[in-house]
C-alpha cells in the first residue's frame, strides 16, 4: 500500500491525487472480517458438535451398565492400551460385574484414548470407537474383556480391524459391527470422551471414582466403597 501511495505522490499535480480508503472505511472493513470470521468459527464449531454421533446403549462421556436407580455410581476410566487397566480389570472386572448384578452400583466406564503414542496405528482410538460400536450392539462388558484378554503389547501397531471386528463377533455383536468398525463411525464420541474426561481432570489410567470420589485402585478399595447387600 505504501509503494501505491509514493506513485500516486510522483504524478503532476494537474492528474489529481487518488485518495486511499478512508480510516472510517478501513475500520468497517476489518469489523465486517472479524465478524465473517466469528460466524465462520461458530458455523465450524455447530458443524463438529452436530458431527458427534452417540452409540446407542451409551452417553456422550461413556458406557454405563446396570440401573440407573442403583444407589451408587462408579466411574471407570479406562484406555485399552493401558497394562495397568489390564491388570485391574483382571483384579477386579468380576467385582465391578457382581456390583452391578446385585443393583449395588450403576457402573460408567469411559474408554479413552490417552496412549495413542504408544501405538503406531492410534490403536487406543481404534479400540475406544470399536467400543462405541459394541455399546451399540449391547454387548459392550463382554467385548471390554476381551480387548484386556488379548491387549496388544505397547508400541506396536496394535490389533488390525480385522481383530477388533473378530472379537466382536466373538462377544455377540450383530452383522453391522464390522461396517462399525471400518468406518470408525464412533471417533468424534472417543475424542469427546476423551476431551471431556481431561478437563474433569483425569490425568491417569485407570481412575476409578465412587460416587465423583477418586479411590484406590484396589479391589479391596472398591468393595470397601460399595459394600455388597
Amino acid at each position: 500500500m505504501a509503494a501505491n501511495r509514493t506513485a500516486h505522490r510522483r504524478r503532476p499535480a494537474a492528474v489529481g491525487r487518488r485518495r486511499g480508503p478512508s480510516g472510517w472505511a478501513v475500520a468497517a472493513v476489518v469489523t465486517l472480517v472479524l465478524f465473517a470470521g466469528a460466524v465462520g468459527v461458530g458455523v465450524y464449531r455447530a458443524q463438529q458438535a452436530d458431527a458427534l454421533v452417540v452409540p446407542a446403549g451409551a452417553t456422550a462421556t461413556g458406557v454405563a451398565v446396570g440401573s440407573p436407580d442403583a444407589p451408587v455410581t462408579v466411574d471407570v476410566y479406562l484406555d485399552f492400551q493401558c497394562p495397568a487397566c489390564r491388570a485391574y480389570e483382571a483384579q477386579s472386572g468380576a467385582t465391578l460385574d457382581e456390583l452391578v448384578a446385585a443393583g449395588a452400583a450403576r457402573v460408567v466406564y469411559h474408554p479413552v484414548a490417552y496412549l495413542d503414542r504408544f501405538s503406531s496405528t492410534r490403536y487406543a482410538s481404534r479400540s475406544s470407537a470399536a467400543a462405541g460400536c459394541a455399546a451399540e450392539a449391547g454387548v459392550y462388558p463382554r467385548f471390554q474383556a476381551l480387548l484386556f484378554a488379548h491387549q496388544p503389547p505397547e508400541n506396536t501397531a496394535g490389533l488390525p480391524d480385522e481383530r477388533l471386528v473378530a472379537l466382536g463377533e466373538q462377544a455377540g455383536a450383530g452383522p453391522d459391527f464390522g461396517t462399525c468398525v471400518a468406518e470408525e463411525r464412533y471417533a468424534a464420541w472417543t475424542a469427546h470422551e476423551t476431551d471431556e474426561a481431561s478437563r474433569a481432570g483425569i490425568t491417569a489410567t485407570p481412575t476409578v471414582l465412587v460416587d465423583g470420589r477418586e479411590i484406590a485402585r484396589t479391589d479391596e478399595a472398591l468393595r470397601a466403597a460399595v459394600p455388597i447387600p
